[in-house]
């Protein structure tokens, strides 16, 4: 009940949740909208928008309707963000608990590892692996979630050596419960709003990170995708600029709704939240 009395305290949050919504509504709706799927020519190529009723948003340089382009990006654009930044917030918010939480050698091994992974720029690591590996929709998470999961182990780690000092937490060792116990019942939940906070940055960046990679031509041939839809309207973005500007257009609103819902549901974990809220 917190997290619904936080997002409708803020009109901010309320319209990004109500724009979040509409994008993934538009894309659970793509098949059942159209059948044919987006790859079908259905009119003229470089039809304008709203030119033509039965393709609103126009069609592109090959004659496809834009706006189907549009809800089947949102599929793939979701399902990569959403499934890599969990893939790589469970793996990193583990490693970081076990370092945090048993500290010495655990700790330096386990922090070293996850700094070599970091020396590597993020973006030239996933053409690396992409590279490696045919693109591909699962190629692509696995990569996105290579490069985004030592920031979560980081953050993981300080938030459990923290709580681990809590007497709280020393009370509930010597009641003899399990280390797994501890961490899982009375840890855990302390660090919820920062790793949800992450949680949504990630997905965002993950979604600029599909984007960037089919840009450059390392994207799955076989879907489509808001980054794809940019990358085949750049040559000619002179005469029809819609091409890039709506896709576009959708990643910014997608990322900017999810940041703010992210940054609300953190303050619903806020112990501070409901007594600041009173004032």
């Amino acid at each position: 009940m917190l997290i619904w009395k936080s997002l409708f305290s803020k009109p901010d949050a309320v319209l990004a949740l109500a724009i979040l919504c509409a994008i993934v509504l538009a894309g659970l709706l793509a098949p059942v909208a159209y059948p044919d799927g987006p790859w079908r020519m259905v009119a003229r190529p470089l039809l304008a928008p709203f030119a033509d009723m039965r393709h609103p948003l126009g069609t592109d340089a090959l004659g496809r309707d834009l706006l189907a382009s549009l809800m089947f990006g949102a599929r793939t654009s979701l399902a990569i963000g959403l499934v890599s930044t969990c893939v790589a917030t469970v793996f990193g918010a583990s490693i970081g608990a076990v370092a945090g939480f048993f500290g010495g050698r655990v700790d330096s091994a386990l922090m070293r590892s996850t700094e070599m992974f970091q020396t590597v720029p993020s973006f030239a690591l996933a053409i690396l692996l992409i590279a490696i590996y045919t693109p591909s929709t699962f190629s692509i998470m696995i990569a996105i979630s290579v490069v985004s999961w030592p920031p979560v182990a980081r953050l993981a780690r300080a938030e459990f050596l923290s709580m681990r000092r809590r007497e709280f937490v020393q009370a509930a060792l010597l009641s003899g419960q399990s280390n797994l116990r501890v961490a899982w019942s009375q840890i855990f939940p302390n660090i919820l709003s920062p790793l949800t906070v992450m949680a949504a940055l990630m997905v965002s960046m993950a979604i600029l990170f599909e984007s960037a990679l089919s840009f450059v031509g390392l994207g799955d041939p076989k879907v489509v995708s808001w980054g794809y839809l940019i990358s085949a309207g750049r040559g000619v973005m002179s005469q029809s600029w819609w091409l890039t500007f709506l896709p576009g257009f959708a990643i910014m609103l997608t990322i900017v709704s999810i940041s703010i819902l992210g940054d609300a549901i953190g303050d619903s974990q806020d112990p501070h939240f409901e007594r600041r809220e009173s004032k």
